[in-house]
């Protein structure tokens, strides 16, 4: 059992011993107004701000920075060369207790609130190491099997994933289909009790390395809508007929493997069938609002990542006989991005909170996406600028932040469809 903590308390349990997230039902948020808020904070990735943590979660948190620091960044150069991560960080990853946070004990999860979960992604953000998929296997993936699968698929599949041995991705996008789910042409047609899977999937994260992937699929061409016959299969790496193809060579996210997935004549038994037959479109639509606030939160944590990054070179760097930070064309640069960053944190973290109350609607989530994610790709222009050519060199922690940015506003659905779904929102009686 994950070692947890509970209302200050510290349970030591068989997972190195470390601090665990915060029980969902047991945190408790006294003293949480007297906590400063980021634009009162001497650093924006400080441990011990914000008012949404409590100082159980400040004690996770510098678990999960200590993770980071030794786990990840010190291999995610060699990563990026190879296109993937190692194994081993899963299953590290899953001895400390961070993968599967946000998801019932019963279920094979940590047993954590939201928070917890956030502040691995919050954390990996601020290390600048993109490569770990942990986001996506544990608050995209996982919530799909525990909120809709048979108590067969939840024993089989939960445990593992959390224990970071069995690896997950989710596999919609197609070379023709998008943002536009419902253009997809993958499909599966029944032979007797069993399924049959044909088509392929592309820009697939953890694709390379899936022990099993959430495969969305036309199940009733027939239906008034394609949204209407749609569903869900959970494929298993080595199964006949389920090919994994070449590693996309992208131009950011270098250490995160991306793959392209085919499927031919792969037989699926009746029990790869996730939730009801022709329900797959109901379900992505009620998990996409929780996938598009981890974008922009990830979106946002980079930006005070990036602002931290620049802030320290324009104090050492020099031009004129001075440093950077006592010219006044770069102190206000930093004036705006920091109020801009500062706006942008407080209206995520509200999103978090109604996260965390079941709260968030699907045009929240689009906005929060959206607006981080645009920002995101602004600070990283201005912050490259204010580094001048070497913000332009790759060993700089700021190049790769530029170009990581980059897909922020294309995956999760693109800025543009988040623009029609705030604003079917706004004229809709």
């Amino acid at each position: 059992m994950a070692a947890r903590l509970s209302r200050g308390s510290l349970r030591l349990g068989v997972r190195l011993c470390a601090p665990c997230p915060v029980r969902s039902v047991r945190c408790s948020h006294s003293g949480g107004m007297e906590r400063p808020e980021a634009p009162f904070a001497k650093k924006l990735t400080d441990i011990g701000i914000r008012r949404i943590f409590s100082s159980e979660h400040d004690i996770f948190r510098k678990s999960v920075r200590k993770f980071f620091q030794e786990e990840v960044i010190p291999y995610h150069t060699e990563w990026e060369k190879a296109g993937e991560v190692s194994r081993e960080l899963w299953e590290k990853a899953g001895k400390q207790g961070l993968l599967g946070i946000n998801t019932e004990e019963h279920h094979g999860g940590v047993g954590g609130d939201f928070y917890s979960a956030a502040i691995v992604w919050e954390e990996q953000a601020y290390s600048n190491c993109t490569g770990p998929g942990f986001s996506l296997h544990s608050n995209i993936v996982i919530p799909y099997i525990s909120n809709y699968g048979s108590e067969e698929q939840i024993k089989r599949f939960i445990p593992q994933m959390t224990a970071g041995k069995c690896i997950s991705a989710l596999a919609m996008t197609e070379p023709g289909a998008g943002s536009d789910l419902q253009g997809i042409k993958t499909n599966a047609k029944k032979d007797g009790s069993d399924w049959i899977l044909n088509g392929s999937k592309v820009f697939i994260t953890n694709g390379w390395l899936s022990d099993v992937v959430l495969v969305m699929s036309v199940t009733n061409r027939e239906a008034r809508s394609l949204a209407h016959g749609i569903s869900l299969f959970l494929v298993e790496n080595g199964m006949k007929g389920f090919i994994k193809g070449r590693k996309l060579n992208k131009m950011g996210l270098k250490a995160q493997d991306t793959a392209e997935l085919f499927f031919e004549d792969v037989r699926l038994p009746a029990s790869a069938l996730l939730g009801e037959e022709n329900k797959g479109f109901y379900y992505i639509m009620k998990q996409l609002p929780q996938e598009r606030l981890v974008i922009a939160d990830i979106g946002i944590s980079a930006c005070e990542f990036m602002f931290e990054e620049t802030r320290n070179y324009i104090k050492q760097r020099k031009a004129f006989g001075k440093p950077l930070a006592h010219m006044q064309t770069v102190q206000h640069k930093l004036a705006e991005l920091k109020t801009r960053i500062c706006v942008t944190r407080a209206f995520v973290d509200s999103c978090l909170q109604l996260r965390e109350e079941k709260r968030l609607d699907s045009a929240t989530a689009a906005m929060a996406k959206y607006w981080a994610s645009e920002l995101q790709n602004s600070v990283a222009y201005d912050c490259v600028q204010l580094h001048g050519g070497w913000g332009y060199m790759w060993e700089y922690p700021i190049a790769k932040a530029y170009v990581d940015a980059r897909v922020q506003t294309i995956y999760g659905g693109t800025n543009e469809i988040m623009k029609e779904m705030i604003a079917k929102e706004i004229i809709c009686d």
